[in-house]
């Protein structure tokens, strides 16, 4: 059994409009919780793993119902700290076809917008961790956040764990007064393992690649070999370098696959087609789960590892909500090569 994985963040509570109807035909929501590290611990719980989630949430109703939805998912919450008046929304109209999704955030003076340095016991909480995974949404949600999560990463290296993080620029969120080119390298520096989408690598740092356009629905991996370069050149201890690779052909045709660099070789998934999206919200932070997973439980096979995470986040798309609700074996069977969907009895 492998010691505990760490995320830090925020989690939201999500409102959908139900059978992707817009916004202003929606008469009802549909409720449920997610945000990316708590996105990633659920699917890490769902594998097996231990996993702790650290926030701030507020002490009333809503707060205590996301940890009761978290313990569900068998998710750690022991570290979970209370304070602040109002717990995060964000609004998701689901598109369809040619129509994009679309996301409202309603977020500002969140409880865990207001986290300051100190709050948390950092060392308490790595006790019989292994990895601490961020991403680049919480610095984003204030300067708080920012400076609490970059005293986590130190507290982190300094205890000798593994240090994750997904880019995940989010242009919306970034209002605090910072920017995320002047903020992110100083917590990215300090990473084992990097990953980013076919665009945060340009949006955050300027790295981009030549020729290739997401919006053409194909999406070239040779391409992307130039982007691990220059991110491991920028930032040298990264030990793994990891480009999700998604081509939008429509709102509901994605292709979907990814590239690792381990700064030696570069390791190419399958490319899967998923023609009937369900919801592809946490379609990144399904990928993270898997990845972590592999990485903990197929050492030196970076390959197997890049193709567990890859086939975990082709399945994250035919479910609703945030979650990765999947099993080890319904991941493995898809990285066998059995896309029917046969009815399993």
């Amino acid at each position: 059994m492998h010691k505990k994985i760490v995320t830090f963040g925020e989690i939201m509570l999500r409102l959908a409009t139900p059978e992707h109807q817009r916004f202003s035909q929606a008469t009802s929501f549909w409720a449920s919780f997610g945000g990316g590290e708590a996105n990633v611990a659920v699917s890490l719980a769902n594998y097996g793993l231990k996993t702790e989630f650290v926030t701030r949430l507020p002490d009333n109703d809503v707060g205590r119902s996301v940890i009761m939805e978290l313990r569900k998912h068998n998710v750690g919450t022991g570290s979970i700290i209370f304070g602040g008046e109002r717990l995060g929304i964000y609004f998701l109209e689901t598109g369809s076809v040619s129509r994009p999704s679309k996301v409202i955030y309603d977020r500002a003076h969140s409880s865990v917008s207001e986290i300051r340095p100190g709050m948390i016991d950092w060392e308490k909480v790595f006790t019989d961790a292994c990895w601490f995974h961020w991403t680049g949404i919480t610095p984003a949600i204030s300067q708080g956040a920012a400076d609490a999560c970059l005293e986590a990463i130190k507290a982190a290296k300094k205890l000798g764990l593994t240090v994750s993080c997904d880019l995940n620029f989010r242009k919306n969120l970034w209002k605090w007064g910072s920017a995320a080119k002047l903020v992110m390298p100083a917590m990215v520096e300090l990473c084992d393992v990097i990953l980013g989408n076919e665009e945060d690598a340009e949006k955050v740092f300027g790295i981009k690649p030549e020729g290739t356009d997401v919006s053409s629905g194909k999406v070239d991996s040779s391409e992307y070999e130039s982007v691990c370069r220059q991110l491991k050149n920028r930032f040298p201890g990264a030990e793994k370098i990891i480009i999700t690779l998604r081509g939008s052909v429509s709102a509901d045709h994605n292709s979907w696959s990814g590239i690792l660099y381990n700064g030696k070789d570069f390791f190419n998934a399958p490319v899967y087609q998923i023609t009937h999206i369900v919801d592809r919200v946490g379609g990144g932070d399904s990928f993270m789960g898997g990845l972590i997973y592999g990485l903990l439980n197929y050492p030196g096979d970076d390959q197997k590892a890049l193709n567990f995470a890859v086939a975990a986040s082709c399945l994250k798309h035919t479910i609703h909500g945030d979650f990765n609700l999947v099993t080890i074996s319904e991941v493995e069977q898809l990285m066998k090569g059995d896309a029917s969907g046969r009815v399993v009895r």
